[in-house]
C-alpha cells in the first residue's frame, strides 16, 4: 500500500518556554531532534498542546521558525495558523510563507457567537486565494465551538491546496464517513486527532493520528501506528492498552497542559513551565505522574516483548 507523505505518528509538539514565557530554542532544538531520531513521521508546531493562543503572536512565529530551521526536510511540519478571522489567518500564513512553512493548519474561526458551515468553507476559499501552499482542515469543536460536519469536509476538501484533514471533533461515525468518502484520494490525507478512537480509526485506513504525548513516550504510539497500519487487530490492540495508560497523564495535573509538559519535561530537554494563566503542576501531582511513568514504561518494556517491531 502507499503511504502518503503526511502519514503516521504526528504529535503536537509542546512550546518550551523560559521564565520570561520566550521559546526556549536549545531545549526547543534539542526536543525537536528527539523526535525525529525517535522515529516520529512529522511534527505539528504551534498548535493547541503549543499553547499557541496563549503565546504572543511573535513567540508563536518563534516557535515555528525553529521547528522549520531544525527539522529541515527531515520530516514534514505542520504548522497551525488558526486565529479569530480570516484576514488574520492571512497574515499568519504570510508570515509562514516567509519562514518557508509548506503546511498550514487551519480552523474554523472562533470567539464568534454565530459561527456556520458555510462561513468556515468561505474561510478556506479566501484564504486559498491568498497563498501557494498546502491547506491542512483543523477539527477541533472544544476550542472553537463550532462542530465541521463530515458534508462540510468533503466541500472544504474541494478548494485548491487543502490536502488534509486532523479530526479532534471525538464524532468517530463521521470521521468514518470522511474514510468512506477519500478512500481512493491519494492526495488528501486523513489524521485522528482524538487519541482514544486513533487504533479504531488506523485500523479503519486512517492515515495516522496525533497524539500529545508521543513526544514523552514515541515507543507506543509508533508500534500502534505500524499494527494498525499493517491491519494487525491483536498487535495494534496490544498497544493501545500502552497508549491508553500514558493517556491517564493528562487529567493527573488540575491543566491538561502542565500535566503534558511535565512529562515530556522528564527527558531532559526542557522545562515543565507553561504559559500563564495555566495553573502549575503541584509536588503531589508530579509525584503522581511519576509513579504513571514508571509504570508506562515497565508495560512499555514487557508489550515490545511479544509486539515489537512488525
Amino acid at each position: 500500500m502507499e503511504v502518503k507523505k503526511i502519514h503516521g505518528v504526528i504529535p503536537p509538539i509542546i512550546t518550551p518556554l523560559d521564565a520570561e514565557e520566550h521559546v526556549d530554542e536549545a531545549g526547543f532544538r534539542s526536543l525537536l531532534d528527539f523526535c525525529v531520531e525517535s522515529g516520529l513521521h512529522g511534527i505539528f508546531v504551534a498548535g493547541s498542546n503549543g499553547e499557541t493562543m496563549g503565546l504572543t503572536q511573535k513567540e508563536r512565529n518563534n516557535a515555528i521558525r525553529i521547528a522549520l530551521d531544525e527539522v529541515k526536510d527531515r520530516v514534514p511540519v505542520l504548522c497551525g495558523v488558526m486565529d479569530t478571522g480570516t484576514k488574520r489567518v492571512i497574515e499568519n500564513i504570510k508570515e509562514l510563507e516567509q519562514m518557508g512553512g509548506q503546511y498550514a493548519v487551519i480552523t474554523p474561526v472562533f470567539y464568534a457567537r454565530h459561527a456556520t458551515q458555510y462561513e468556515t468553507v468561505r474561510h478556506f476559499e479566501q484564504i486559498s486565494r491568498q497563498t501557494n501552499i498546502s491547506l491542512v482542515i483543523y477539527n477541533i469543536p472544544s476550542f472553537t465551538s463550532q462542530t465541521l460536519t463530515a458534508e462540510t469536509i468533503f466541500k472544504i476538501s474541494e478548494i485548491d491546496k487543502v490536502v488534509g484533514y486532523k479530526d479532534s471533533s471525538g464524532r468517530l461515525g463521521d470521521f468514518i464517513k470522511c474514510l468512506r468518502f477519500f478512500k481512493d484520494r491519494k492526495d488528501f490525507f486523513l489524521m485522528q486527532g482524538s487519541t482514544v478512537l486513533s487504533a479504531a480509526s488506523l485500523l479503519l485506513g486512517a492515515d495516522g493520528y496525533v497524539p500529545s504525548l508521543a513526544t514523552a513516550f514515541p515507543k507506543p504510539f509508533i508500534r500502534m501506528y505500524e499494527y494498525g497500519a499493517a491491519g494487525n487487530i491483536e498487535g495494534t490492540i496490544a498497544w493501545n492498552d500502552v497508549v491508553m495508560e500514558c493517556d491517564k497523564i493528562y487529567p493527573m495535573a488540575k491543566n491538561q497542559t502542565s500535566s503534558t509538559k511535565y512529562a515530556v519535561s522528564r527527558l531532559g530537554f526542557t522545562d515543565k513551565r507553561a504559559a500563564l494563566p495555566t495553573e502549575p503542576i503541584t509536588s503531589e501531582e508530579i509525584k503522581n505522574i511519576d509513579e504513571q511513568i514508571i509504570k508506562i514504561n515497565d508495560l512499555i518494556a514487557e508489550t515490545e516483548k511479544e509486539w515489537g517491531e512488525i
